[in-house]
């Protein structure tokens, strides 16, 4: 059959020849050349440009500038109450001890004084005590502890429990004052070395005849010495311990043991004072000033003792 555009010079609507030649374009497109493959890959592998990388850096730095201004004060307000958090450890910690201590304290020991600027807060420490015979038993026998034989006694015996007791401890009776030579266990006259026990007798490292009776029949057994020194031209708080018992207050002890408890004292930081109330002065209170400085910050913290005095 004869082509119709061919003979009659039109086409027909919605006739598409069958045969290679007249192929529709749309369905067989033209394929790509090797040229325009490689044009299409260069394209694609393209990278940053510098002005690009320019761009991100200062839009990156004006955000960043932006966010901190906004968490600038949260995060100095963070490390200003860490700071002030330690600090106050510190204080309240080196407060805690000297509080522990001082309710150890052999009554009517604390002695407190100031040298070369330097405030030394002292007391004897003890580490039990108990009651004494002061009269024999129904049998007429028993160690006495008679304060009225001059040569005086090497050992009596102890009514209820024994207290525990090293070789280094003393027996303190009637404890009254922390200076002079009169019932001052710091000067001696009612303190003597502890030697050994057998569980219901003391036994003395030597014959002591005691100046005074305790009213309650009762007897320390101090350990050792115990200084507190606040220095603030170096700005520490030190602990002296386990050093000799002298009748004059040491400036700064000798011997024994020391530890550092707080340091970044400033001048003034810290002060001791030492007060007594009633006739005979059987309520003690000690009165600790500390403060510490540090980047700017200052704590201070005060605390008040109560302690016991009846012998």
């Amino acid at each position: 059959m004869p082509y119709p555009e061919k003979r009659s010079g039109f086409r027909v609507p919605g006739w598409k020849p069958k045969g290679a030649f007249y192929q529709d374009a749309t369905r067989n497109p033209k394929p790509e050349t090797r040229n325009s493959k490689l044009r299409v890959n260069k394209l694609r592998a393209r990278g940053v440009t510098l002005v690009e990388m320019i761009i991100v850096i200062v839009i990156t730095g004006i955000l960043a500038a932006a966010v901190a201004v906004f968490i600038r004060r949260p995060v100095e307000g963070y490390i200003d109450a860490a700071r002030r958090a330690e600090l106050s450890d510190i204080a309240d910690t080196a407060l805690r001890r000297i509080t522990r201590d001082l309710r150890t304290a052999l009554p009517n020991s604390i002695r407190i004084t100031t040298a070369g600027g330097v405030n030394y807060l002292e007391y004897l420490q003890t580490s039990g005590g108990g009651r004494y015979r002061a009269e024999p038993d129904s049998g007429g026998g028993g160690n006495v502890l008679d304060f009225t034989i001059p040569a005086g006694v090497g050992l009596f015996d102890v009514i209820g429990p024994m207290p525990a007791m090293s070789a280094t401890d003393s027996i303190v009776i009637y404890n009254l004052n922390a200076s002079g030579a009169t019932l001052n266990a710091y000067a001696g006259d009612n303190r003597e070395g502890y030697a050994s026990d057998n569980g219901t007798t003391i036994t003395l490292d030597a014959a002591k005849q005691f100046p005074q009776a305790s009213p309650g029949k009762r007897f320390q057994v101090v350990q050792f010495a115990v200084t507190y020194a606040c220095n603030p031209a170096t700005g520490e708080l030190r602990r002296y311990w386990n050093y000799g018992i002298l009748a004059a207050q040491p400036t700064p002890p000798g011997g024994g043991s020391n530890a550092l408890l707080a340091t970044n004292i400033p001048t003034s930081g810290c002060s001791f004072s030492y007060t007594t109330s009633g006739a005979t002065g059987r309520t003690g209170v000690v009165a600790l000033t500390l403060q510490i400085s540090q980047g700017g910050e200052t704590v201070m913290l005060f605390q008040q003792v109560h302690v016991g005095n009846a012998p």
